[in-house]
């Protein structure tokens, strides 16, 4: 691999990223998800519909940033992080993702919490932004492709919508699901031999991790649509498949979950996939990365894409 830089671990040029610089119709929507308008059984009736719309929500961006996290990382030029996707529902060409999604909804958004939990609900996107509230954190974001790109989401922890669902102790996994409305998303039927919808899974220890975070915002406001809107998981320290866009349900279950990569092909995509330098994808090597926006630098790769935090989490 021709011109490859080697930087020490904490490096990251000030060039490397730049700054930033009502209601549809409820039921129609709800519909087109397939998820019905009602409750369904032992659902918390407080999270019946949405009360907050993206709007009135716009006042808690950006949020804060938690110092905590990669302070001094300076994020990727805006029109890479949100003009450069893969999210094949629209399309498998990156570019064109921004393009296509017009006519995808995301207001009303809601999202059923559920399987093994005491308190399974709905509850609509907005309401979780307003319930939980906005930080942010720049974390660096690695594709199993062999690209990388930092990048300042604003959202919460993970772990603070499991323990308001307070899985039983029977719950291994998380298992989260995208939407999946053909209508609005053409990418859908041109990969018909693909498992839709979009699913990822997490183990529950790595689901309750802080650094494992839901993002509604990127860059101080809300997603876009081709940034996986109106919310999404980010996990840093995996490659960036297992960041599912636009959930719309979040599963506890006890056996590991099927996954939409891994039932395509479990050799090139595990379902632990752990970015591991070591660790050569079967066409590729993932020995070190190209940082998108940065005219072409490459550097080296870093065991759990620089997050040894969690590193106790895989110790046998």
């Amino acid at each position: 691999m021709a011109n490859v830089i080697i930087r020490p671990d904490w490096y990251l040029p000030e060039s490397a990223v730049t700054p930033e610089s009502t209601y549809r119709n409820r039921r129609q929507f709800i519909k087109s998800l397939g998820l019905g308008v009602g409750l369904g059984s032992g659902l918390l009736a407080h999270d019946a519909s949405a009360a907050v719309t993206a709007a009135q929500n716009l006042k808690l961006y950006p949020g804060k940033r938690n110092a905590k996290y990669n302070p001094n990382f300076r994020p990727t030029p805006h029109q890479w992080g949100t003009g450069y996707n893969n999210f094949y529902e629209f399309s498998t060409d990156k570019f064109q993702v921004q393009r296509l999604v017009g006519g995808f909804r995301t207001e009303p958004w809601p999202i059923t919490i559920g399987g093994l939990c005491k308190k399974p609900f709905k509850m609509d996107a907005q309401d979780m932004v307003a319930k939980f509230g906005v930080e942010e954190r720049v974390y660096r974001f690695r594709c199993v492709e062999g690209w990388g790109m930092i990048l300042p989401w604003s959202g919460f922890s993970l772990r603070r919508l499991i323990e308001l669902a307070e899985p039983t102790k029977e719950a291994k996994f998380v298992k989260f699901t995208t939407a999946m409305v053909p209508a609005q998303m053409p990418g859908i039927a041109r990969l018909p031999q693909y498992p839709w919808p979009y699913t990822e899974g997490l183990r529950i220890a790595e689901a309750m991790h802080d650094l494992t975070f839901v993002a509604t915002g990127m860059y101080g406001k809300p997603l876009l649509k081709q940034n996986g809107a109106p919310l999404r998981l980010v996990v840093p320290w995996k490659y960036g498949y297992k960041s599912i866009k636009s959930i719309v349900k979040i599963e506890f279950v006890a056996k590991q979950p099927k996954t939409l990569w891994n039932t395509l092909s479990a050799v090139e995509y595990p379902f632990e996939s752990n970015v591991d330098p070591a660790k050569p994808h079967p066409r590729w090597s993932q020995a070190s990365e190209e940082m998108k926006g940065m005219n072409g630098l490459r550097v080296r790769t870093l065991k759990y894409n620089g997050y040894g935090a969690v590193a106790g989490l895989y110790r046998r």
